[in-house]
């Protein structure tokens, strides 16, 4: 009885696993019979995705190219969080009705983000994002480097994106002494903005949005902030699948690898005057 037994839970777990195995495969069958690989990227996200251009509305175009498939890139509205981000995106769709994507862009490849998302699988980074600070080039009241000495912002305003990573930062460095000079944006751009008419002496942020924001205006000096008190200045970015699609994953990140070793990855940030740092994962 207990051989019995056993040789039925061995057929029976040999099946579960031939089962999922069919239904990943399925999954990239699907979409190759579909015709098309609908990539979700955020929408109003300049540098990145915006009004069908940008950074990953590109990067997904090449991946499609590169899979030897046409790509449908779909914009979604941010929502409160990542994990809501995720859900709307990629394994279950809006509320309102719009339909998941097969990939999603921009995902922080992050374990606690995974942790607690166990519906999707995040895979492929693409580009190490990283907290940047553009400051005003003069020798007045700012000497040496800002992003490494914020001092200065107990005389000096500093522009930040409201409720982001920068934002949380300032408030809290130097025990709270920052907070009366911390000026809060709905965007960086628009942080930006107000830096070059010379309402502000810097703007702290991601470094790729403040590159867009500032263009070729050479009167700012852009640093890397590099402060212990600074847990977390860098981050991979990356991309999404539903749990289950492995094979998709696995495909998609094997066609990022071949477009990163030829220069394709690179040559998209340079188009849009972005620094491109390959994450070393």
């Amino acid at each position: 009885m207990k051989t019995d037994r056993r040789r039925f839970l061995l057929a029976a777990g040999a099946a579960a696993l031939a089962a999922s195995l069919q239904a990943q495969a399925d999954g990239l069958a699907e979409i190759r019979q579909r015709g098309s690989l609908r990539v979700a990227v955020y929408n109003g996200f300049v540098p990145w995705s915006d009004k069908g251009n940008g950074i990953d509305v590109e990067l997904a175009q090449a991946l499609g190219k590169q899979l030897g498939i046409a790509t449908q890139v779909v914009g979604y509205n941010a929502d409160e969080d990542m994990d809501d981000d995720l859900r709307n995106m990629v394994w279950k769709g809006h509320y309102l009705g719009q339909q998941p994507s097969d990939v999603m862009m921009h995902v922080p490849v992050d374990s606690y983000l995974q942790g607690k998302n166990e519906k999707v699988k995040i895979f492929g980074p693409y580009h190490l994002e990283t907290i940047a600070v553009a400051r005003i080039q003069r020798i007045g009241s700012i000497r040496g480097s800002a992003a490494t000495a914020l001092e200065v912002f107990t005389r000096e305003k500093i522009g930040v994106e409201g409720r982001s990573l920068a934002d949380a930062f300032l408030l809290g460095v130097l025990n709270g002494r920052l907070r009366e000079n911390v000026v809060h944006f709905n965007s960086v751009a628009a942080a930006v903005e107000k830096l070059k008419a010379g309402d502000l002496a810097a703007v702290m942020g991601p470094r790729s949005e403040i590159e867009q924001a500032l263009g070729k205006d050479n009167r700012f000096t852009l640093e890397v902030v590099q402060m212990p008190e600074l847990k977390i200045n860098s981050w991979p970015i990356g991309m999404a699948v539903k749990a289950e699609e492995t094979a998709l994953a696995d495909t998609v990140g094997e066609a990022l690898r071949v477009l990163q070793k030829n220069g394709t990855v690179a040559s998209i940030f340079a188009r849009h005057g972005i620094t491109y740092v390959q994450p070393t994962l």
